[in-house]
């Protein structure tokens, strides 16, 4: 498999021994009756019936439904329920489960066509256990590890193209986590993801090209990206407006004119994320 081939392996996810999903979670297959799921529904099936439960609000049912699907190997299954246990959405919070759950995805589906039906939730399952080996899980066995972290970004970087691996990616380039720092790589990959979007990357891009970081010094497109990052950006990520104001208060103000007209004509054309 590609994901062992270029990341040396399934000891690499620093389980020691990867639980099988049915020794994570409880076995249903018994409550799958006619009131629920046909017990000879496929994994696709199963997900679907599982996916509409919980988007209906009958977590119970679609927990049931998506174990079915995920024992079976269902890459969106196992992600869901990996995003369930991380964020304590019908299931108890719990990221030493949900780590399992995405190294599942992980292993078994790292060779996935990149634009096949599941290759968002193997790349968002990449992504998840970057950020997981980058912070660690605080009283279990993974620790922080920025090596690891780095090569979960860079195989969901390259191999599926996700932009927000490609910004994580940049950040750990840019920072030096997880090896030398490298501005030119951490321009790199910020601009594949701001090219497709991605808020931080724009920030980050901007930021740098502002700077005269790992690229040439351009300061009004770099105001111009700080600036659509800012306005396309949430009450979560504070980082972003502190860097745009800061770049704005050392701007002249002609730089500062032809910028924002850039940044109105970008948004026009374009406009803000989906809710």
């Amino acid at each position: 498999m590609r994901i062992r081939d270029a990341l040396g392996g399934l000891a690499l996810f620093g389980l020691g021994v990867l639980c099988a999903t049915s020794a994570i979670l409880p076995r249903v297959a018994f409550a799958l009756d006619a009131k629920t799921l046909d017990k000879n529904a496929t994994p696709l099936e199963a997900f679907r019936f599982g996916f509409n439960a919980y988007k209906q609000g009958d977590k119970t049912v679609a927990v049931e439904a998506l174990t079915y699907a995920a024992e079976k190997g269902h890459a969106g299954a196992q992600w869901k329920l990996g995003r369930m246990y991380a964020e304590g959405d019908g299931l108890a919070k719990d990221d030493v489960k949900a780590f399992e759950m995405f190294s599942e995805v992980a292993d078994a589906h790292a060779d996935d066509n990149p634009n096949g039906s599941s290759a968002r939730f193997v790349s968002n399952a990449f992504v998840a256990l970057g950020l997981y080996y980058r912070d660690g899980i605080p009283n279990s066995t993974v620790k922080p590890d920025f090596n690891r972290s780095r090569q979960m970004f860079a195989y969901a970087a390259s191999y599926f193209g996700d932009s927000d691996a490609q910004l994580n990616l940049a950040r750990m380039y840019y920072e030096g986590q997880g090896g030398e720092r490298d501005p030119k790589q951490a321009v790199r990959w910020a601009k594949l993801a701001a090219n497709k979007g991605n808020v931080g990357a724009q920030a980050l891009l901007g930021h740098m090209l502002f700077e005269g970081e790992g690229v040439s010094r351009e300061p009004v497109l770099g105001l111009m990206f700080l600036t659509v990052a800012r306005d396309r950006s949430d009450a979560d990520d504070p980082w972003i407006q502190d860097m745009q104001e800061q770049a704005f208060s050392l701007a002249t103000e002609t730089e500062r004119r032809t910028a924002l007209a850039l940044a109105d004509d970008w948004l026009n054309k374009n406009g803000k994320p989906n809710p």
